[in-house]
Formats: C-alpha cells, structure tokens, sequence
C-alpha cells in the first residue's frame, strides 16, 4: 500500500512546474476493501495534485562547503578599442570573476551588457567575488547567536534568522525523497 514520503508544511521542489513550494495538504487515495490508502498525492498550492515522483526534497549542496579564493581578474576587451570605451571605469578591459585555482572558470559578462552598464557590471563582480566571505559572515552570525538565543537582543535574533534562511536557500539542491515519513492520515478510511 502507500505510504506517504512527504509531510505537511515540507518545502519541496516541483520538478514539473520548476518552483520550490510547501506541501498544504496529504490526500490518500482510499479503496473498498483496503486498510491503507492505494495512493498518495500532495496539493502543494499549485492548481493541482501532484504525486511523490514529481517532488523533491531539498539537500545541502556539497559545493557550497568549499567555495575557494574567488577574485576579479581584469579580461582585455577584443571588440572595443581603449579610446571608443572611455567612459568605462576600466577602458580596455572587463571584469571576470574567477572561482577556480587556475585562474579560469567563474562568471563573466557579455560585451554588450558590460557597455550599456559598466558601472553596474563592476559592482557586481566585486559582490559576486566578495560572496564566499558574506556567506561566512551570515554562517558565523547564526552560530553565535544560536549559542545563547535567550541572551541575544532581539535585532540580533532577527538578523540570524534571516541570514539562516538566505544560507538555506544558497545551499539547498534538490534531492529525492530519503525514506517514507509517517503519514498523516486518519486510522481508518472515510466512510463510503
């Protein structure tokens, strides 16, 4: 018979539909004769049933344990003389950040966008290379205040809780479903 794998109020991914959303209700399918349901399917809020296959769990994410040295390197612009660039922060070259020990492998940025924004496009490389340590920062505030939230100020515990939330959605990947939960259906099947 099945068995229900998910709970109500889990935070799923809806393969189907591409979205993260939490499961509202567990409905069991039940048949004359049977003492368990014969099916389970989970409304998530999304106009629809859906069953276990379609939804995954979320998992920690290996690779958000090792970031690494990531750093802006200067790229030299192939399409764009220095002089017909002036207005750039940096004419001649473009920003690329890299992730990777060899100096390659990262985030880089189309020539056209980096024209249309420079100033932009430079912000964001120097946020995207400085997000590892911001990650370490939200990862240590969480653990201090986790050690003694009786005595942090309130401010303090908001801040945590928000910065364990944006940890989460950082680290979480989609997984499957690890083993059966328990279900949450009634003992016996409604009356026919």
């Amino acid at each position: 018979m099945a068995r229900a794998q998910f709970q109500k109020g889990q935070k799923v991914w809806v393969e189907s539909v591409g979205v993260w959303s939490q499961i509202e209700k567990v409905l069991p399918v039940w048949a004359k004769g049977f003492d368990e349901p014969v099916r389970i399917t989970y409304d998530v809020g999304l106009g629809r049933d859906f069953l276990a296959t379609e939804l995954q769990l979320p998992a920690e994410d290996a690779a958000a344990t090792e970031l690494g040295d990531w750093r802006v390197l200067r790229a030299r612009n192939k399409w764009q003389d220095p002089a017909d660039c002036a207005h750039h922060p940096f004419p001649g070259s473009y920003p690329v950040v890299v992730t990777d020990r060899a100096d390659w492998g990262g985030w880089r940025v189309p020539g056209a966008e980096y024209d249309r924004d420079p100033t932009r496009i430079e912000f964001q490389s120097r946020l995207i290379a400085a997000s590892p340590d911001l990650m370490a920062l939200a990862r240590e505030l969480v653990e201090s205040v986790g050690e003694s939230p009786e005595d942090a100020p309130p401010e303090s515990l908001r801040l945590a809780r928000r910065a364990r939330d944006i940890l989460r959605r950082v680290a979480d990947a989609m997984g499957a479903p690890a083993a059966p939960a328990s279900p949450e259906l009634p003992a016996t099947p409604p009356a026919s």
